[in-house]
């Protein structure tokens, strides 16, 4: 399904809350996801209730769906279907808890998914505490049948959010750099897919390179550097209508902008007279504004979340190292003081955390830190592992790993890794090509 199908099936999904009966409340399933590493809650996500024989595929493959989302979150662990008792699940009835204890389940999705009678897909679902014996939350979805892969992200998302206490993450996509070709003719395309890999789209054809794309707050709009005709151009790419927009000439620009948080602005490094500096545009009027005035380097800056701070890379110190400056350019701070030099900076969507790259002894590492540089932690290294994005909830970084090339030229592959804040659940996303300088959609709308 395009991009285009995509959205239109999402803003058509009607979605109500179901009620059910409950036991007396006790304490009930709660995972804190502050906490660091934590135990997977073990979860059964039989096949729901299929209705009829054309409802039964949509069933099975969703509740499939559901537990691969909860399970490559960490957070859960998706109990084999062979170890299930009960193995029919009437909607409208209470679950066999008894018969999901003896298998030490610890959370329960119970589901239906039929074709209803204007010939669109109906799914709902409760969540159950097994030992609690409680329903915890339910909600039903009607939407077209294309859409069923974007009803079983924001089941995910529901009962993620309903367990952690935090915005789940699934119903996202990511925009990202596709990669084919012998390393000295490399062909690169913008690319965009859904954030567990599906519904995967080239946006370009590989006639020009195209660079570090960036989705707008309004999730709509897609900003990336291009190179036609070895001029370099920042593009603004309409998501829902394919239409690209040239939005200025750049020669020697360092970085494609990033958005501001209302959308409004874009901020970027520029190369003027050999020194690269901090500007911001107004995307409404074209108007540019210089930010930072100094003679080292200034690149990478990214916006805080309420947009009255900037995060930035500069060598001004001697090293290139992080810095924070107000929004007008003034204020300016280091933050980062650990060894090694530090890159790509972007600020978490909560505020809280700051992620980069940094180099130290030939080694690549993704870490965060708060945004006045106490607290880094690196999450992982490798040969070459750089271009962090955050997903929107703030608790799960995506980034591109490179590997090395071997005597003959041959290997230098590089794919997509997902990283939660721990550190220990590190998972490749599966793409069709070689990908680079992923980032990261808003919640879809």
């Amino acid at each position: 399904m395009t991009a285009v199908a995509r959205r239109a099936c999402g803003a058509a999904l009607a979605v109500a809350l179901v009620a059910a009966a409950v036991a007396p409340a006790q304490a009930e399933i709660r995972i804190d996801i502050t906490r660091g590493v934590v135990e997977p809650v073990p979860i059964a996500v039989p096949p729901f209730d299929g209705g009829s024989a054309d409802g039964i595929p949509y069933g099975r493959d969703i509740a499939a769906l559901v537990a691969e989302d909860l399970e490559r979150s960490g957070l859960f662990r998706s109990i084999d279907p062979k170890a299930f008792i009960q193995t029919r699940l009437p909607p409208n009835a209470l679950p066999r808890f008894g018969d999901w204890r003896v298998i030490n389940a610890n959370a329960l999705i119970q589901g239906r998914a039929q074709i209803v009678n204007d010939g669109r897909l109906r799914v709902e679902f409760r969540l159950w505490d097994v030992f609690a014996e409680q329903h915890m939350a339910g909600v039903v979805y009607t939407g077209d049948r294309g859409g069923w892969r974007r009803i079983a992200h924001l089941i995910a998302d529901a009962v993620y959010q309903r367990i952690t206490g935090e915005t789940g993450y699934f119903d996202t996509r990511i925009v990202y750099i596709a990669e084919s070709g012998p390393a000295d003719k490399r062909v690169k395309r913008l690319a965009i897919m859904d954030q567990d890999g599906a519904n995967h789209q080239l946006l370009t054809d590989g006639s020009s390179l195209v660079l570090t794309p960036r989705f707008s707050p309004t999730l709509q709009e897609i900003t990336y550097l291009s190179y036609y005709g070895n001029l370099p151009r920042v593009y603004l790419f309409n998501i829902d209508t394919g239409r690209q927009e040239v939005l200025g000439d750049f020669p020697g620009m360092t970085f494609a902008p990033r958005f501001s948080p209302d959308g409004k602005h874009v901020v970027l490094s520029m190369a003027k007279d050999g020194n690269s500096e901090i500007y911001v545009m107004n995307l409404s009027t074209r108007v540019q504004r210089r930010l930072t005035f100094h003679s080292a380097i200034d690149t990478s800056p990214s916006y805080a979340p309420d947009g009255k701070s900037i995060v930035f890379n500069s060598d001004r110190g001697g090293s290139q190292q992080l810095y924070v400056m107000d929004s007008n350019g003034r204020n300016t701070r280091r933050i980062s003081y650990g060894k090694g030099r530090y890159a790509t900076p972007v600020w978490s969507p909560r505020g809280d955390l700051i992620a980069f790259t940094k180099i130290h002894q030939g080694r690549f590492f993704i870490g965060v830190m708060r945004p006045d540089g106490s607290g880094e932690r690196l999450l992982t290294d490798g040969f070459l592992v750089e271009a962090p994005t955050w997903a929107p909830n703030g608790r799960v970084l995506m980034y591109f790993r490179q590997e090395p090339t071997d005597a003959t030229g041959k290997g230098g592959r590089s794919r997509l890794f997902a990283v939660d804040l721990t550190g220990h659940n590190e998972r490749e996303i599966v793409t069709p090509l070689d990908a680079s300088d992923p980032a990261w959609s808003p919640l879809i709308p």
